[in-house]
């Protein structure tokens, strides 16, 4: 990196009183230690710190950590949540251990597309949770690799995540990376934050996408009435976001497209569609309709109560990086799931381009 790194605390984050520290009564986790990269730079210390601890914490919890000067900022106690970091700045996160148990492994079938001793590559279905949280404590992700892997799985981001180095969204199906060790985790984690992964999707758009090739460039940020949802916006706060299209089939009232986003957004895809006037095929949240019938295609269809798809057609179709330990570049790729598959089938012979 070539710029310098900061080694004093900006003058908003020195504490006006000293700090409470967490007592030596509390145990604590394994320390975390983040380098801040360029996409984050701006973002609320609180955010920054939930964001790398995932599901094991709320972001009350984080706040009173961080006043408690269990978060440092270039070696300073950091006591302002709103504290926005900045580019290169060096934390070091001391959490509580959290309260929660530890996910019970479960004998859930895995498609696993490749493994070795460092990492594996998972094929993930749809209407999986990626990690256990509220309201979801089984039948996740974290559930499946427990049984599989046993303690062959990273837990620097706590053990509701253990392996977790990206998320996709639970109605999201396709490749998912996982590592089988903290260093390995690590690595990975740098590469996703410097944007040197390759992620390819496959989306069947509601709509007809106007170039057969584009990109789609907004900002987002969290809708200011909807906590589920994101949006594109022209704040100073909205973070950038950039994605390639190439249309890969047209119907009528359809597109089958390839989506390769540049920044890892929350929702990205889903939202920069939209803004492209084609959100996602039953993406009940962006798209108003949560699935397909065949009788919404061919009226006089025999068996018009079928419903085609039923979650987003939304797919991680391809993954390429760098392997952490042996160098070596991996690519794997998923198939269309059969959901996607049977909608496109009855596309193609229902609403063919004429």
């Amino acid at each position: 990196m070539s710029d310098e790194l900061e080694d004093d605390l900006a003058p908003e984050l020195e504490p006006e009183v000293v700090p409470v520290p967490i007592t030596s009564s509390v145990r604590l986790r394994e320390p975390l230690e983040l380098l801040v990269m360029v996409k984050s730079e701006g973002m609320r210390l609180d955010q920054y710190v939930l964001l790398h601890l995932g599901a094991d914490f709320s972001r009350s919890v984080v706040q009173r950590a961080i006043e408690a000067g269990g978060v440092r900022v270039n070696g300073k106690p950091a006591s302002k949540p709103a504290y926005k970091v900045r580019k290169h700045d060096r934390l070091h996160v001391a959490m509580p251990e959290p309260t929660h148990d530890i996910p019970v492994p479960e004998d859930i079938p895995l498609d696993i597309l490749f493994q070795d001793e460092w990492l594996a590559i998972v094929n993930k279905p749809a209407d999986m949770v990626v990690h256990p949280a509220k309201g979801n404590w089984s039948g996740t992700l974290v559930n499946a690799l427990q049984w599989h892997f046993r303690e062959h799985l990273s837990t620097g981001a706590g053990h509701l995540r253990a392996g977790i180095v990206h998320r996709l969204d639970k109605d999201t199906s396709g490749v998912i990376l996982v590592a089988k060790d903290d260093m390995t985790h690590r690595d990975l984690a740098m590469q996703f934050e410097s944007r040197k992964v390759f992620k390819e999707y496959v989306a069947i758009a509601a709509g007809e996408l106007e170039r057969d090739s584009d990109y789609i460039e907004g900002a987002l940020k969290m809708h200011p009435y909807d906590r589920l949802k994101m949006m594109v916006s022209t704040d100073p706060d909205a973070k950038p976001a950039l994605s390639y299209y190439e249309v890969l089939e047209r119907f009528r009232g359809f597109t089958l497209v390839k989506v390769q986003p540049r920044t890892g957004r929350t929702h990205q895809i889903r939202v920069h569609l939209l803004h492209a006037g084609c959100a996602v095929l039953a993406d009940k949240i962006y798209g108003g309709r949560s699935h397909l019938k065949l009788s919404e295609l061919a009226p006089d269809a025999s068996n018009d109560d079928e419903v085609l798809i039923g979650r987003q057609a939304l797919h991680a179709f391809r993954l390429r990086f760098q392997h952490p330990r042996t160098g070596q570049w991996i690519e794997a790729e998923a198939p269309l799931p059969p959901d996607m598959r049977r909608t496109l089938d009855a596309l193609r012979t229902h609403r063919p381009v004429r």
